[in-house]
């Protein structure tokens, strides 16, 4: 104990300045100040605005795919806020088609096999790069970089897909954009990030590198992989210009984003609805196209508005990770 807390105790010391020093909240770090009313009032207000704004159109949209025809023209023909005319004809319209259904089959098939092919090159890619020691480490990281900035453009990306047989192909559909570079950057970062001492530790216990990255690297870096594996099957959940580009025409092949962007673009038209292909009129409709497309929209969130609760722990903790040091 110092010679001033002797003397004056060290609960009741002041600031050389003389000022008084303010009381903190217990459960609170020492750096941050005590909050005021005026703060605390403005947080709140900051955030119930943010959820206002990213609640109203998601209630919107759902309310006006349960809406009938009537309701929806009452509104003056967009989407609904107040409930009125609730009907479920907008749900059995895309599905009575069967339209719907295969699609949300073909979209699960494409997301998980689509994000299988790139978080398994992702991972071999962003590990080889991250051994200083691999063979062209140096020279693949480069070249892996101008694709960042430089491309070839659409047309001899589908000029490549067609000669390689890949038009009407699902493979056209998860190939050509598989791998993310930016991912593989940030996963490669992560990698660098893991103690050395383990890996040298299994080295010795004669691991080699397939084992060290299945056993000491990947365990270690859990929250990285579950915020791309996120980015990968959204990504592949809602891509359609692949499906505009490769198989615009057979609507049994068509995943759903595609047929939500069928159904918002074609208005009253409804895809495979008859044999005349994707611009095949409806001929008997129950319910307004603009709660078709809102419905349509509605099956397009549900498996991410699932899913995200499950990894928003490690995707959070992967976008913070080795964002502040020491």
């Amino acid at each position: 104990m110092s010679a001033a807390d002797a003397v004056f105790g060290r609960r009741n010391r002041r600031p050389l300045d003389g000022s008084i020093p303010r009381k903190r909240s217990k459960g609170r770090a020492v750096w941050e100040e005590q909050p005021t009313l005026v703060g605390r009032f403005g947080k709140g207000t900051v955030l119930t605005a943010v959820v206002l704004l990213v609640l109203l159109p998601l209630y919107a949209v759902i309310l006006t795919s349960f809406s009938s025809e009537g309701a929806i023209t009452r509104a003056g023909g967009s989407l609904v806020i107040v409930p009125d005319g609730l009907s479920l004809g907008a749900y059995r319209e895309i599905f009575s088609n069967g339209v719907v259904t295969r699609a949300v089959v073909v979209s699960f098939a494409i997301t998980f096999a689509g994000t299988a092919v790139s978080m398994t090159v992702s991972i071999l890619c962003a590990y080889g790069l991250s051994r200083a020691r691999s063979l062209g480490h140096r020279f693949f990281l480069m070249a892996m970089i101008v694709t960042m900035f430089f491309s070839g453009g659409i047309i001899p990306g589908f000029l490549v897909v067609s000669e390689l047989h890949g038009y009407d192909q699902f493979w056209a559909l998860i190939l050509p954009g598989g791998v993310s570079v930016f991912n593989i950057l940030i996963m490669r970062g992560f990698y660098q990030a893991t103690t050395q001492d383990l890996i040298d530790a299994a080295r010795l216990d004669g691991a080699g590198d397939w084992r060290i990255l299945w056993s000491v690297v990947l365990p270690t870096t859990k929250a990285v992989t579950a915020v791309m594996t996120l980015f990968y099957a959204v990504g592949y959940w809602g891509s359609w210009f692949n499906v505009l580009l490769y198989m615009p025409f057979d609507n049994s092949k068509w995943p759903l984003s595609y047929v939500l962007y069928e159904y918002v673009n074609l208005g009253v038209k409804m895809p495979g609805t008859s044999t005349g292909g994707a611009g095949a009129t409806v001929q008997h409709q129950i319910a307004s196209p603009f709660a078709i497309s809102m419905a349509v929209v509605v099956l397009t969130l549900i498996p991410i508005v699932v899913v995200y609760p499950f990894l928003q722990k490690h995707f959070t903790k992967g976008m913070l990770t080795g964002a502040i040091k020491g």
